[in-house]
């Protein structure tokens, strides 16, 4: 055989493509995968955590849950862990409480020049009673009988495969959830007097 001939045997045998082809789509399609199994994962630690903060949430809303909220924010934490064990809280859990879910916004104001943001000397209904202007009229805590509490929770986790870590993502997936709800009306509610302030 000639030494043309050998070269010509070798470039038209087609044998072994396959295994090359697919070493090359191997990783690619792993990777989309493993991408898919993380987003999947997050939906479901997600669900488990918009589950948990609910009953959490009723739980604190009753008679003495604000005695108990360590013991609730815990039980959160513990139903996250059934499906992720290095699962942890970003922060500690909060609750902000009103005296109503339409105070659950900035207080209102007289916008005497029109601009849509309020400045000195423009009056506002002091929600919380504190004879300061507030974006947030809520204050911390659980609140009393009747009031309205905003609980949010943030818990980070592990992520399943190192997938994201190539692209430059964090080891850990952080999810949030909120829940806003009503206490129950074991006592008579402390109403705050709004008034209108001009300083």
């Amino acid at each position: 055989m000639r030494k043309f001939d050998i070269f010509r045997h070798f470039s038209s045998d087609r044998r072994g493509v396959t295994v090359i082809e697919f070493a090359m789509v191997l990783p690619v399609m792993l990777a989309m995968i493993m991408g898919l199994g993380e987003l999947m994962y997050q939906v479901y630690a997600q669900s488990i955590l918009e589950g948990a903060i609910q009953k959490a949430g009723r739980d604190s809303a009753i008679q003495g849950g604000a005695d108990n909220a360590d013991a609730i924010d815990q039980s959160v934490l513990d139903m996250v862990k059934t499906i992720s064990s290095g699962a942890s809280f970003v922060g500690p859990p909060k609750r902000t409480n009103y005296a109503t879910f339409t105070s659950a916004k900035p207080e209102p104001f007289t916008d005497t020049n029109g601009n849509g943001v309020r400045d000195a000397k423009e009056c506002f209904d002091d929600i919380n009673g504190n004879r300061t202007y507030d974006t947030d009229p809520g204050t911390s805590g659980q609140g009393g009988a009747n009031d309205v509490t905003l609980y949010t929770v943030k818990i980070s986790y592990p992520r399943l495969f190192p997938v994201a870590s190539f692209f430059g993502a964090a080891p850990t997936q952080t999810i949030v959830a909120k829940t806003f709800l009503k206490n129950q009306p074991y006592a008579s509610q402390s109403v705050v007097t709004v008034k209108n302030i001009c300083t």
